[in-house]
């Protein structure tokens, strides 16, 4: 053995250096703070909008719930309790639920709504000149407020107005009271619903058709399907999930309709729905516990009616491939 050999042999530091650092055992301290980091890290980062969750949805039900069991006037601060006597009055008073025959106008509307939109998305899912200008045209109404979409539809159906005078171009009879008589003002104010909505479910059903993997219409194609054959058979299996979401919307909106009626009419020639009602309880006739209530049962009839579609209309998982 060599000078040099017995040296590192000897050397205290040289041994320090060859052997390897203990590692930490698999269940000590420091992974146990791992698990707990990894664990809250996803709760930190939900925090601030758990908080604003129940600062400005879950808190204002609460109070709201509160208020139904009440007579107040919204101003006083004496509140009296009355148990469930505002829901006895809206029960034992069918008039109060006359104003869902009105949500039948909207609702028949979202159903041609709901048409229009996944024929268009449809269209403008394939190669078609100047699409991405139609999806702007058909999308931009629905960036427009809905207090302003009521304006201006005041005009349109003045009597001798935009549409009168539209139709007396094509040789029809103008003049109608579209606003002013009952049996024309809920359609007319229907087919407004149609034309600003109709663009979101577009969007949202021309998302998913994109989706849809391009060779399964190269294939389609090869086999010589047509349009027609493409959607009945790829496209509308594919985004069945969108379609029933958008149902379920229609349903619940219709039920909720407040802005265009309110603008437009005021709920007047028969035109009330059931938030206008509810309105008109609390700000109108002082009457914010019955409101309230009104409230409460409109919350429970959509979140009931929207269980129902889902147990009828379970989420299916749908595989392209």
């Amino acid at each position: 053995m060599t000078v040099a050999h017995k040296t590192r042999a000897g050397d205290p530091a040289a041994g320090t250096r060859s052997t390897p650092p203990p590692e930490a055992a698999p269940g000590g301290p420091r992974a146990g703070r791992r698990r707990r980091t990894a664990a809250l890290t996803p709760w930190l980062f939900l925090a601030a909008p758990l908080a604003l969750l129940v600062t400005f949805t879950f808190l204002p039900v609460a109070d709201m719930i509160g208020y139904s069991f009440t007579d107040w006037d919204g101003i006083s601060p004496a509140r009296s309790y009355v148990g469930e006597e505002n829901y006895t009055d809206l029960v034992t008073r069918p008039e109060r639920f006359e104003v869902f025959l009105v949500s039948g106008f909207y609702l028949a509307a979202s159903f041609v709504q709901i048409a229009l939109a996944l024929y268009f998305a449809t269209v403008l899912s394939f190669s078609t000149r100047f699409r991405n200008l139609f999806k702007g045209l058909l999308f931009f109404p629905y960036l427009i407020n809905g207090v302003a979409v009521g304006f201006v539809f005041l005009y349109f159906f003045q009597p001798d107005g935009t549409l009168d005078t539209l139709l007396r171009l094509v040789g029809a009879e103008g003049g109608h009271l579209w606003l002013g008589d009952p049996d024309l003002a809920n359609p007319s104010l229907a087919g407004v619903s149609v034309w600003r909505f109709m663009g979101l479910n577009m969007v949202l059903f021309l998302g998913a058709i994109q989706s849809i993997p391009p060779h399964l219409y190269e294939a389609a194609e090869l086999d010589g399907a047509n349009r027609w054959q493409q959607f009945r058979h790829i496209i509308a299996p594919s985004i069945k999930p969108i379609i029933s979401l958008s149902f379920i919307l229609a349903v619940s909106g219709s039920l909720a309709v407040f802005e265009i009626p309110y603008i437009m009419t005021g709920g007047a020639n028969g035109t009330e729905t059931f938030v206008i009602q509810t309105v008109k309880l609390a700000f109108q006739f002082d009457k914010v516990g019955l409101a309230s209530a009104s409230a409460v049962v409109l919350l429970i009839l959509i979140l009931l009616i929207t269980w129902v579609q889902r147990r009828l209309f379970p989420e299916e998982r749908v595989e392209l491939s």
